[in-house]
């Protein structure tokens, strides 16, 4: 048995969304152990004390999944003295660059038209649908690098919630924690001191109000639909987490079996 090393949740500066994994439970009993697996938003503004607590983590690898205009937009990570860095977008620089834009920059009308009547978490959901059928390459190396050697391990994208979100929760099925564990932990993000801080160019009193705030919130909300939403392409397309794994992502029982002598209990 492995010394858990006990979870803190530390009241970082500039990083926001950040959590450890483990506790969560597996089908069979297990937990996921306690300093392997982090998830958290992006590191571009971490404060030198943020820096020093991450560092403390040991963290073999950290995973960025944004892409060239998020961290145009955002920064780079901050550089951790021994921590390999490995950006994997999980989606293409293009696509929405002129939705976020919009989401960014357009008047009320402009949001109506692009997000009321439920168009905007149909979005979210057809995003998740997208990045569990398109992205198998880039969760298979994810998976592949922890099974090698990149445990601990922190998994980020901007806000910590949609693309992190779901390579969390391909690594967690991977090594067969409960459903409900995965999607609580997901649920996680909605807390007020973890949610994405929306930018709005313009006033405040325009940019930030009720109503432009209500048509944003499926964007930033991290909901059980969408999730779901991913588990249930995962049966579409594959059959079942078994075979999405093996056929999918090409990823056999055996390293399966080493994943989870990596990161669980």
């Amino acid at each position: 048995m492995t010394q858990q090393v006990p979870s803190t949740e530390p009241e970082l500066t500039g990083v926001r969304n950040f959590r450890d994994v483990g506790g969560l439970p597996t089908v069979d009993g297990r937990r996921v152990a306690h300093g392997r697996l982090f998830r958290s938003g992006h590191l571009a503004h971490a404060t030198d004390e943020d820096a020093s607590f991450l560092t403390s983590l040991g963290l073999h690898t950290i995973f960025d999944f944004r892409n060239a205009a998020d961290q145009k937009l955002e920064g780079p990570d901050v550089e951790l003295p021994g921590v390999r860095n490995v950006n994997l977008p999980l989606t293409d620089p293009a696509d929405g660059a002129e939705f976020w834009k919009m989401v960014r920059d357009g008047d009320l009308d402009q949001l109506r038209s692009l997000l009321s009547d439920g168009k905007a978490a149909n979005r979210m959901i057809h995003s998740y649908r997208t990045i569990m059928t398109r992205r198998t390459d880039e969760h298979s190396q994810v998976l592949r690098a922890l099974a090698e050697d990149s445990v601990p391990a922190l998994m980020h994208c901007a806000a910590g919630k949609d693309r992190a979100g779901l390579s969390i929760a391909v690594t967690l099925l991977a090594v067969g924690v409960e459903r409900e564990a995965i999607v609580a932990d997901y649920l996680e993000s909605n807390a007020t001191h973890r949610r994405y801080k929306v930018h709005r160019n313009g006033t405040s009193t325009s940019a930030y109000s009720p109503e432009v705030m209500e048509l944003l919130n499926p964007l930033f909300d991290a909901r059980a639909e969408y999730l779901e939403a991913a588990f249930e392409t995962i049966e579409q397309n594959w059959g079942g987490v078994d075979a999405y794994l093996e056929q999918g992502l090409r990823i056999t029982p055996q390293i399966r079996e080493r994943l989870r002598e990596r990161l669980l209990d």
